[in-house]
C-alpha cells in the first residue's frame, strides 16, 4: 500500500469513527498522548479523539492530568474527527460556536456586565446576550446588582435574527445540575451528616438552607445558637454559605431538621466548673416572667432568678425593678449542668454584703468581741445612720 493510499485509509477510519458519535453527547474516554497543544483521548474502540491541552489546566496552569486517566467531555466536532471540551462551548468566539451551542443544547460561560429592570446584559466572548431577571437564579434575588461583574455557566434558551437577539438563562443551568445531583445528595442527608449548603431564605422561626439538588432544610432559630437569638437575620442572610448538621429526617413527610450550633462548642458543658454556689456575677436581664426574670450570664448561658430572690417587695413590679437589657449583680444558687438550669439570687448579694460589712465591724479595734452578732447588726445599722 502507498503513503498516499495509507493516509486515505486512516482519514477514512477517522471518518467513520466520527459518525459513531453526535455533536453535544457527553462521552468518556481515557488520557493516550499529551502534545504541547492538543491531548488524544481513547474513546473506544480503535477510536481517538482530540482535546485543546487548554482545557486540561488547572489555574495555575499546570496540566492537571495524567496519560492513563479517564475524563469526561462534550463532542463539539465530528468533521474529519472527534473533538472534545470539557467546557462544553466556552468562550465562543463567532455567532455560529453560539448558534451550534444552542442547536447542541451546550453551556457557555459569560460574563454580567449590567443589570436594568428588565435583566441583565451578559457577555459571551465577542457577543452580547440577555438574561431575564427571573433567570439568573433559582432564588428570588433581593438585590439584583450582586451578580453584575460575575462570571457564571448559562444555557442559551433563545437564538434569533442570526445572533442578533441571544437570551440565556442561569437558572436553567443551575436546575439541570440540581436535577443531576440530587440522587447523591439524598444519600449523603442522614442524621448526624455535617453538610454545607446555601441559605435560600430566612423567616420569623428560621431559615430553609438548600443542601444541593434543589432539597432543602429548616434551621429554626432555637438551633443557630447557643446563645438567645431575637431573630434569625442576626445569624444568617439570604446567600449566605454554612456547614450545618442534619439532626432529623423525617422519612414520613422528607422534612429535614437542621442544627447550627451543635457545630460550635456548648458553653454549658463547663458550667460545672465555673460557676458556683456563692459566686457573685454581673448578667443582663433578658426576659421576665410571672415567676422570676432571666438573666443572661454569658452567650448561652441564662439562669432564671426567682421573684422570691429578687430582693423586692412582695407587691414590686418585677418588670419595672428589672427592665430587659438592664444589667445587675446575681449570686448562684445552685448550678444544674445536667438540667441545664442556673438558679441565682440578687437577693444573697445583698445578704453577701452584709455578712461582709459585719465581719469588718466586728474586725474593728473598738468592737466588743463578746458583743452578739444581733447587736453587732444594730450598732453598724446605727452607725451608718449617723453617717
Amino acid at each position: 500500500m502507498s503513503e498516499q493510499e495509507e493516509d486515505f485509509a486512516t482519514m477514512f477510519a477517522a471518518s467513520v469513527a466520527a459518525r459513531r458519535f453526535e455533536r453535544g453527547q457527553t462521552i468518556e474516554g481515557t488520557i493516550v498522548a499529551l502534545g504541547p497543544e492538543v491531548a488524544l483521548v481513547s474513546v473506544g474502540g480503535k477510536s481517538e479523539a482530540q482535546i485543546d491541552i487548554a482545557e486540561l489546566k488547572d489555574e495555575d496552569g499546570d496540566v492537571e492530568v495524567s496519560i492513563g486517566d479517564r475524563i469526561q467531555a462534550v463532542v463539539v466536532s465530528t468533521s474529519g474527527g472527534i473533538v472534545l471540551s470539557r467546557k462544553g462551548v466556552r468562550n465562543a468566539a463567532t455567532q455560529r460556536e453560539l448558534e451550534d451551542a444552542f442547536r447542541a443544547g451546550l453551556a457557555v460561560e459569560g460574563k454580567v456586565e449590567s443589570v436594568n429592570k428588565g435583566g441583565y446584559e451578559v457577555r459571551i466572548a465577542r457577543a452580547r446576550a440577555f438574561c431575564p431577571l427571573s433567570q439568573i437564579d433559582i432564588v428570588r434575588t433581593a438585590e439584583p446588582a450582586v451578580h453584575v461583574g460575575k462570571t457564571y455557566t448559562f444555557r442559551i434558551i433563545e437564538y434569533k435574527d442570526g445572533g442578533k437577539s441571544v437570551v440565556v438563562s442561569r437558572r436553567k443551568h443551575l436546575e439541570e445540575e440540581q436535577q443531576a445531583s440530587a440522587d447523591a445528595v439524598r444519600a449523603s442527608i442522614v442524621a448526624g451528616a455535617v453538610l454545607t449548603g446555601r441559605v435560600v431564605s430566612v423567616r420569623d422561626f428560621g431559615a430553609f438552607v438548600d443542601l444541593g439538588g434543589g432539597i432543602q432544610g429548616l434551621l429554626h432559630v432555637s438551633e443557630m445558637s447557643w446563645a438567645r437569638v431575637a431573630t434569625p437575620g442576626e445569624v444568617v442572610a439570604a446567600g449566605d454559605q454554612i456547614t450545618v448538621k442534619v439532626l432529623r429526617v423525617d422519612e414520613g413527610t422528607g422534612k429535614i431538621s437542621l442544627g447550627l450550633k451543635q457545630l460550635q462548642d456548648d458553653p454549658w458543658s463547663t458550667v460545672g466548673t465555673t460557676y458556683q454556689a456563692g459566686q457573685v456575677r454581673t448578667g443582663r436581664v433578658t426576659r421576665i416572667a410571672d415567676f422570676g426574670a432571666f438573666v443572661e450570664l454569658e452567650p448561652g448561658i441564662t439562669g432564671l432568678m426567682p421573684v422570691s430572690e429578687a430582693g423586692l417587695d412582695r407587691d414590686a413590679d418585677l418588670a419595672k425593678a428589672f427592665p430587659i437589657g438592664s444589667e445587675l449583680e446575681v449570686a448562684v444558687l445552685e448550678a444544674d449542668t445536667s438540667g441545664r438550669r442556673i438558679r441565682l439570687s440578687r437577693k444573697a448579694v445583698a445578704q453577701q454584703r452584709e455578712q461582709a460589712e459585719l465581719r469588718e465591724y466586728a474586725a474593728r479595734p473598738d468592737a466588743t468581741p463578746a458583743t452578739p452578732l444581733g447587736s453587732l447588726a444594730d450598732k453598724l445599722r446605727d452607725a451608718l445612720k449617723g453617717h
